[in-house]
Parts: structure tokens; C-alpha cells; sequence
């Protein structure tokens, strides 16, 4: 739990609505909608971010949020609980993202919802997308990792702490074993998972552990080098840009 400080100046801020959303989780999740400055709007994308002190502020300094919006996109992002302006719930990630997604769905009724999520974003939205419930039709994962064992044994008090927990709550631990969720994915047209070749976290092996148990249309897409969660600062960032867009205004057309 650290200060939240936003990307935004004064004057961008009055071009974004704050949205507060209760969570399952015990939570209240704070967001920012940011509407479409295109004169169609295609869909709105939910968006999940990297953990880390920038929080939802992750998908506006780095660009994503007015280039979606400059293409027809609302775009809805949001702190998972315990990050950013949102306040601290249980380890329910999926929870808060179900939140988001059911508010983005009432909203805007008249066009899709879709989702991106980068890491943890992306992993936690694997549980999220099983439920009957969920709101989202389409989605893009980055780097999310296969397993919390994989990625936080390179730390040893955390992993010691979740081995604990796995050890007390083996049916929770089941139900966000993302690797196995993956197979019980509901409602989605399609997911396209991107990874780094170069990413030391999450490798691209688990990506393609991801496509092979995934239970819904799933396509693998890489990048050659890129360190993790910062693809749209390398040198790839042009035909990342290009693979993200084609693939939601894709879906946009297949579901209109």
C-alpha cells in the first residue's frame, strides 16, 4: 500500500470520470472511464494492470488509454484491490474484476466488453473469465503467469507464505490454480495471449501451456525481446500496437 500519484495533469483529469465499484472481494474499486474520442464507439475494454505502485496509472502513462480512445474504444481502467485508490480486500483478485467488467456491461449496454490485462491483471482474469457470469467477450492476456508457484518462488518468504496458505486452504487454492482454470473459460469469442521471448518472469513456455489447455479459440503471439509488462516500450511497440487493435476491432466486427 503506497501513495497513489496519478499520471494526469490538472486539465487531463477533467477528461476522465471516477468510478467507484463494490467488490465481492470486500473491496471498493476505484476507476477512471475514459469515453472514445472517435465519432463511433466499437466497444469498452476493461483493464487489468502489472502489480506495482503505478496501478491502473500503468495503462495511461504509458499510452494505451488514448490510443484505444482515439480508435473508437471507451476504455475502463481500474485498481485491483490493495493497489492504487482502491481499497484493501481479500486475495479475490478475480473478484474485483468481475466488479469492473459487470459495471463496464451496465453502462454500456449497446456495445461490448472486452478485456485486457497485463500480468497479474492478466492471470486473475483467467478465474474471472470461468464464471457463468462474466460480461466479457473477447480478451487479450500479457504475460500472465501460469502458476503463483512459478512466479514467486524466486521469492522465498512470499512463496513460503503461499505454500502456506495452499497447505490451509487447498480447495481456494484449486479454485486460482490458473493453469487448470484456463480449461473451464466461458463466453469468449476468442483470446489472444502475448508474450516476450525475452521475459525472465513469465517465459513464453507458459504461454503456450495456456493455448494448449485453453477452452476457448486462443492464439500465441510474440515478441522477440522485451523485459516484462514493457512491450509498449520496446522496440516492438509499432506492430504490438497493430496486433492489439486488428485483434479488437476484429472481434468487434465478428460479434456486430
Amino acid at each position: 500500500m503506497v501513495r497513489w500519484r496519478s499520471p494526469l495533469s490538472a486539465a487531463e483529469q477533467g477528461d476522465w470520470q471516477l468510478v467507484r465499484i463494490p467488490s465481492r472481494s470486500g473491496a471498493t474499486i476505484q476507476g477512471l472511464l475514459g469515453y472514445a474520442t472517435a465519432p463511433v464507439v466499437k466497444a469498452v475494454i476493461v483493464m487489468g494492470h502489472p502489480m506495482g505502485k503505478e496501478a491502473k496509472g500503468y495503462f495511461i502513462k504509458h499510452g494505451y488509454t488514448n490510443w484505444l480512445r482515439q480508435h473508437g474504444y471507451h476504455t475502463l481502467v481500474f485498481d485491483i484491490n490493495g493497489f492504487g485508490e482502491s481499497t484493501r480486500g481479500s486475495f479475490s483478485f478475480y473478484e474485483d474484476i468481475l466488479a469492473v467488467g459487470a459495471e463496464a456491461a451496465r453502462r454500456f449496454a449497446d456495445v461490448p466488453v472486452g478485456y485486457f490485462g497485463v500480468s497479474l491483471g492478466a492471470q486473475w482474469a483467467t478465474v474471472a473469465f470461468t464464471n457463468e457470469a462474466h460480461p466479457y467477450r473477447f480478451a487479450i492476456l500479457e504475460s500472465p503467469p501460469s502458476t503463483l508457484e512459478e512466479f514467486w518462488v524466486k521469492f522465498p518468504l512470499a512463496y513460503l507464505a503461499l505454500r502456506t496458505m495452499n497447505w490451509l486452504a487447498p480447495r481456494y487454492a484449486r479454485r486460482i490454480n490458473t493453469l487448470e482454470r484456463i480449461k473451464e473459460v466461458k463466453h469468449l469469442r476468442s483470446l489472444l495471449l502475448i508474450y516476450s521471448q525475452s521475459d525472465r518472469w513469465t517465459p513464453a513456455s507458459m504461454g503456450e501451456r495456456y493455448r494448449e489447455r485453453s477452452s476457448v479459440p486462443t492464439e500465441l503471439w510474440l515478441v522477440e525481446q522485451a523485459e516484462h509488462a514493457q512491450i509498449m516500450k520496446s522496440d516492438h511497440r509499432a506492430a504490438y500496437r497493430k496486433k492489439i487493435l486488428a485483434f479488437f476491432d476484429e472481434n468487434v466486427r465478428m460479434l456486430g
